[in-house]
């Protein structure tokens, strides 16, 4: 027996009643989060190469400020932010490695210390 799905237009969590809605939506939420992820990265090679050095890379101020404004804003949005911290904090740390990457295929030799 096929199990009817309802449309995304009209799907929320609160009307979701089976689990294949549930998954669908979970999977479509996922590829929008996937192109604003890729959306993301895209900035982390601007910023490669637009830093003129390396030490730049990190820079433990922007990281507290960025996870500070997540958290307001998830606390806004109805996120918790024992999700919202840790999920940002790996993903700065992430891009930081990146960034890193990035930063020293368009700039190979700068100071790498």
């Amino acid at each position: 027996m096929d199990t009817v799905l309802k449309s995304s237009a009209t799907m929320t969590a609160e009307t979701a009643e089976t689990m294949p809605e549930v998954r669908k939506e979970i999977d479509r939420l996922d590829r929008q989060l996937v192109a604003l992820m890729a959306e993301r990265q895209g900035y982390m090679d601007a910023a490669a190469r637009i830093k003129g050095e390396r030490a730049a890379v990190h820079d433990r101020a922007r990281i507290e400020d960025v996870v500070a404004k997540v958290v307001a804003e998830a606390k806004k949005q109805g996120l918790s932010p024992a999700i919202a911290e840790p999920v940002w904090r790996t993903l700065i740390d992430r891009s930081i490695a990146y960034e890193f990457e990035s930063f020293d295929s368009l700039k190979p030799g700068l100071d790498k210390a």
